[in-house]
């Protein structure tokens, strides 16, 4: 569902049980979307439960996957400055 944001506000306890009953609702402002309200079990899942970068490799699927980096000197470029 829509909601304007004036009605968000004045009925805000509402918004919060749709919420969680049907799903995220949508708030605008002059018709057009600025904020969607999702249940916090639904952020946290989108989000990725605020796991790192690390943790996340560390659970990635990469048996028999091998990575490998090249031990070549970096190159240096000049920078002329003006």
């Amino acid at each position: 569902m829509k909601w304007q944001i004036q009605e968000a506000k004045a009925r805000f306890s509402e918004l919060v049980e749709r919420t969680l009953k049907e799903g995220p609702q949508t708030v605008t402002r002059h018709g057009r979307p600025v904020a969607v309200i999702v249940p916090a079990a639904e952020y946290e899942r989108l989000r990725g439960g605020g796991r790192s970068l690390k943790a996340l490799l560390a659970r990635a699927p990469l048996a028999g996957v091998e990575i490998r980096r090249s031990r070549e000197a970096a190159r240096v470029v000049e920078l002329e400055c003006t």
